[in-house]
């Protein structure tokens, strides 16, 4: 049996060899597009220009440098040394004078932080989340970290994903079609183990409470399929803008929204005389 930590230690280094890398597989493709878009619309409508936002586990700085290029400040952390290193040279090479912040700094390290200002909102996006065991000490420090009425955006992986489901059971694979459902799955990447994490919403709600109110959740990706079948979608171009059409009408019910490669959770701090 593999430890914990040692498992911790093998997704820190997988995410270090695939940072030179990631923009291409995933940023620029044309599924992680979609798949973004929808959610920089949520944040455009969240936060303010002036904002200053705590953003977790940054991976190479495409969500930051778009809300910098919206006179939004960031705080972007991540645990990984090669993603926080391409980072800030995406930063020298794109927009030297942003105002973003790259920081070194694990998710479950969030206590390190200097406490300065609060932030006026927080970013978790595509499944930084699902790699961290214990949500709760995470929170408890976001908690203490953003102002009273701040929006915190969370998007993780679903448990159940409709796309990926029909698609390995029409190829026949039943474990990859139902690999979320038992809600924990060890992954590899670069030949290194990724422990995923799959919480259901009520699990997720229940570690934000009582410092955050779940505001709304989003389906991301119900239609438009997971980022490993670009190949395949990238020949289809007009058949990803129909899905994206899809996604827009379908994504906010009740079961769709669940069923999705990801859902955005919208979070607000608020008031809590039992917080501390």
């Amino acid at each position: 049996m593999i430890a914990v930590s040692e498992v911790q230690n093998q997704a820190l280094l997988a995410f270090d060899s695939i940072a030179a890398r990631y923009d291409e597989l995933f940023t620029r493709s044309t599924i992680g597009r979609a798949q973004r878009g929808a959610i920089w619309d949520a944040l455009l409508d969240a936060f303010e220009p002036g904002a200053h936002i705590l953003e977790l586990n940054c991976g190479t700085g495409e969500d930051a440098l778009f809300l910098a290029r919206h006179d939004i400040s960031v705080v972007a952390c991540d645990g990984s040394e090669g993603m926080i290193r391409t980072a800030r040279e995406r930063k020298q090479q794109e927009d030297p004078d942003a105002a973003v912040q790259f920081e070194l700094l694990p998710t479950e390290h969030l206590a390190q932080l200097h406490r300065g200002r609060l932030f006026d909102g927080v970013l978790s996006n595509f499944s930084g989340l699902n790699c961290v065991s214990n949500l709760d000490p995470v929170v408890w420090d976001l908690a203490s970290l953003v102002a009273a009425g701040a929006s915190a955006f969370i998007c993780l992986s679903t448990r159940f994903c409709l796309a990926e489901t029909l698609w390995f059971l029409f190829h026949g694979d039943f474990r990859k079609a139902f690999r979320r459902t038992p809600g924990v799955a060890y992954v590899k990447v670069s030949g290194l183990i990724v422990k995923v994490h799959y919480p259901t919403l009520r699990q997720v709600r229940q570690s934000f409470s009582p410092w955050f109110r779940l505001r709304s959740c989003t389906g991301i990706g119900v239609a438009v399929p997971p980022s490993y079948l670009e190949p395949m979608i990238r020949k289809y171009p007009r058949l990803l803008r129909l899905l994206r059409w899809i996604d827009k009408r379908i994504s906010h019910l009740p079961l769709l929204r669940l069923m999705g490669d990801h859902m955005l959770l919208h979070f607000e701090r608020v008031e809590c005389s039992i917080c501390y």
